[in-house]
């Protein structure tokens, strides 16, 4: 009897180790599984961080100069900080280079005609309302690139993205030439 109680002590043991691998093991891929979800967040984070530097930068292309005429002014490259938490310190820094018109083609309307704003045929009118006057329209095709850098772990995350941007003659020519 002596012997078997020496036999189910390290039967016991044997267990017990086992028991604490498995353990540990559950830890490990918790521990593997909460950084992979952590980094997504913040890789995502970034995305939004650049998607807004990118929105703001898209809309300044369209954006009318002082006297109201159009900009004839490619946006320069700019630095934007975002807060994403809104704890009062900046969690992304978006560096957005400077935007590069890629394509232009001149905008028709379905009979072969310029269109206007909007995609109203400018070839003829028939109504008498002058649409054959609009000035030439242009879509054009714009690269912009931004680097979010988060400004606790210092990771960098490359956003790229084409906006379509319609544009008058003058533009185009002064833009994209």
């Amino acid at each position: 009897m002596h012997r078997q109680g020496g036999a189910a002590l390290i039967v016991g043991l044997i267990m017990l180790v086992l028991i604490t691998l498995a353990v540990t093991a559950g830890f490990t891929l918790s521990n593997t599984n909460l950084k992979s979800v952590g980094n997504m967040q913040n890789r995502n984070e970034a995305v939004a961080a650049a998607n807004r530097a990118i929105e703001i930068v898209a809309s300044s292309l369209l954006l009318p100069g002082v006297d109201g005429s159009p900009s004839l002014a490619v946006p320069l490259g700019t630095q934007s900080r975002v807060d994403i938490n809104n704890d009062g310190t900046d969690d992304y820094i978006v560096e957005i280079a400077p935007p590069t018109c890629v394509r232009a083609t001149k905008s028709t309307d379905t009979g072969g005609g310029t269109a206007g704003p909007g995609g109203i045929g400018g070839n003829s009118s028939t109504s008498g309302s002058g649409l054959n006057a609009l000035p030439d329209q242009y879509n054009t095709v714009w690269d912009i690139s931004t680097s979010v850098t988060h400004a606790a772990s210092g990771t960098v995350t490359a956003v790229r993205q084409g906006v379509r941007a319609l544009l008058t003659k003058e533009q185009f020519e002064a833009l994209c030439s």
